[in-house]
């Protein structure tokens, strides 16, 4: 049985994730796969993403993946990066596609670049590319080890808005406070990539691959 399987589905940076969670378990069997059959029969899942909205829904039903990530984000320890965040909302208004629908509210788009300034009135870019802030907004043991405020790397133009808080893991501001961290569950889903986040985003790796849901939560 697979250890760790990364769901492929054609749009990612999946090689650096998977290099990364070699690294946090050298014993475990991590592989990238975009066989359903293989992401059901995993111990763990994780769901990494770069790219639009609407190509990631699309490709993931064209490969016959999208029960086998339901089944995974019910079941198993799931991990969902940038857009395996994003898709496990309702809707987004990147292409007004839906998403997977597992946790209530809607991806939105940053507003254009001229409306988007920092406290100092310097106008910032979008998309939001770069270092920031990551406030833990519960405890949760995937952030064991990991200082609050502890800097982590993100790119994106589009942010997750939860219907409630009860989701909501972590957040971070840009310029305004939004959600990038949610937790239910089996479930922990992040906008950042740790992949990139060198050894904060290694230790939120190591976590996960540590991680037992019934257990601790």
């Amino acid at each position: 049985m697979t250890d760790i399987a990364i769901v492929d589905y054609g749009m990612g940076n999946l090689r650096s994730v998977s290099k990364a969670l070699e690294h946090v378990a050298p014993k475990a069997t991590v592989v990238i796969t975009s066989d359903p059959v293989v992401v059901r029969q995993a111990s763990r899942v994780v769901f990494p993403g770069q790219g639009a909205m609407p190509n990631c829904m699309h490709e993931m039903d064209s490969r016959g993946l999208r029960d086998a990530i339901m089944h995974a984000a019910a079941n198993k320890p799931f991990l969902g990066i940038c857009l395996g965040l994003q898709m496990l909302f309702e809707t987004s208004e990147e292409g007004n596609v839906k998403g997977l629908g597992i946790l209530p509210g809607k991806v939105r788009r940053f507003p254009t670049a001229s409306a988007m300034q920092n406290a100092d009135g310097q106008k910032l870019k979008v998309p939001h590319m770069g270092w920031n802030q990551v406030h833990q907004a519960i405890d949760h043991p995937l952030w064991h080890g990991i200082n609050n405020d502890a800097r982590f790397y993100f790119v994106h133009s589009y942010y997750v808005d939860a219907d409630n808080p009860e989701p909501v893991a972590g957040y971070s501001f840009y310029p305004f406070q939004f959600t990038c961290a949610v937790a239910r569950d089996n479930i922990f889903a992040i906008q950042f990539h740790p992949e990139k986040s060198h050894s904060a985003g290694l230790t939120l790796l190591g976590n996960f691959v540590q991680w037992e849901p019934t257990a601790t939560n």
